[in-house]
């Protein structure tokens, strides 16, 4: 009796131990999601990064990586922070059994003052150390990374082209011009190419020529070859303001106008700034003038040059041997002696005739 009794008592306390004990399972969060308040911010502006686990969760850790070199951690909410410049850990933990248990976490960057060019960039999330509130559901870590794209760009100027000169142009008659690409805070490009046309003119056998001059002194035909070599070259940065001195000649006196337009090689071309500049070719010399033409938006190798224009020493130069027909016939000095001959033979016969008379009486 006392072995049944003794027997019933081990079999009470495994099974109260048994039931004593929490059962704890594992499971999935395929719910979990991350988001951004922004996917493209200028410099000095904050974006937020939050975290969305679909259920409710007493324990977590959350690890954002960011590049620290575009970014600056701020702030957090939903946990304990520590930044170690290259991630954010979050780690939160319900100290209240279970009544306070969490469904999404936030952390804030802020983009570094002065960045100068585009910067894109992702925030890289990993999750671990999760469980349900009642502490009776562990989550398997998620290792693979849930990434959000984001781009950093400062609020870049149009470009503007601009066209300059001084005085008048007259046909045939060579004029330097200046053409000017200007932004104060430009877009980079790092294969930018630069062409012009003719679009209108007096008369369809009316010419132009025009001649860029890079740094080197080479003349290159702007209309029909463009500036630059075919892959182009850089243009942005602060203060943007290439000049690309230029030597042009016009055939004919009337209108002309020169479409000039900057395009992205590494974007099929895409118009980056383009403008027509009006061009009033007229026989009248006009008093001396700068002449600005603006456009409605606007380095290294190769780069257009800033030395003084020259002219090309191919290029066709306007005559200066103007015959004019003059107005009156010249005197000469056969004119004096006939009148001289005339005098002495009208002498000659009065005094012959005054003879004969004396001589007669």
């Amino acid at each position: 009796m006392k072995k049944t009794i003794c027997y019933l008592l081990v079999i009470f306390f495994v099974l109260f131990s048994v039931l004593s004990v929490k059962v704890v399972k594992a499971d999935t969060l395929d719910t979990a999601s991350i988001e951004i308040s922004k996917e493209k911010i200028a410099p000095g502006e904050e974006v937020t990064l939050t975290i969305n686990f679909g259920k409710e969760l007493g324990a977590y850790t959350v690890d954002a990586a960011y590049s620290s070199e575009i970014f600056d951690y701020v702030r957090s909410e939903g946990g304990t922070a520590n930044d170690d410049k290259t991630k954010v850990r979050l780690v939160f933990y319900d100290a209240e059994g279970g009544s306070n248990p969490r469904t999404t976490a936030s952390i804030t960057f802020k983009a570094k003052e002065g960045l100068l060019t585009s910067n894109p960039t992702d925030f890289s999330v990993t999750l671990s150390g999760m469980t349900s509130p009642d502490t009776h559901t562990n989550y398997d870590d998620i290792l693979t990374p849930m990434k959000k794209d984001i781009l950093v760009e400062p609020n870049y100027v149009p470009y503007t082209l601009s066209l300059q000169y001084s005085g008048s142009i007259l046909p045939n008659e060579q004029k330097v011009m200046t053409l000017v690409t200007s932004s104060s805070l430009g877009k980079n490009y790092d294969h930018a190419r630069l062409t012009a046309e003719i679009t209108k003119k007096p008369s369809n056998d009316a010419t132009v020529q025009l001649f860029a001059i890079d740094s080197s002194e080479d003349v290159i035909d702007l209309l029909e070859s463009g500036w630059g070599d075919a892959q182009g070259y850089k243009l942005g940065g602060e203060n943007v303001n290439q000049k690309l001195n230029l030597s042009s000649l016009f055939s004919k006196e009337g209108d002309y106008t020169i479409h000039v337009k900057v395009v992205d090689r590494d974007a099929s071309d895409a118009v980056i700034v383009e403008n027509n500049f009006n061009v009033k070719v007229s026989k009248v010399n006009n008093a001396p003038q700068t002449t600005t033409s603006p456009s409605p938006e606007g380095s290294s190798s190769p780069s257009p040059s800033t030395e003084p224009s020259k002219e090309p020493e191919n290029s066709p130069k306007p005559s200066t041997n103007n015959e004019e027909v003059p107005s009156t016939l010249p005197k000469t000095g056969g004119m004096q002696y006939l009148f001289i001959i005339l005098v002495f033979s009208i002498l000659i016969g009065a005094y012959l005739y005054i003879s004969r008379k004396n001589k007669n009486n």
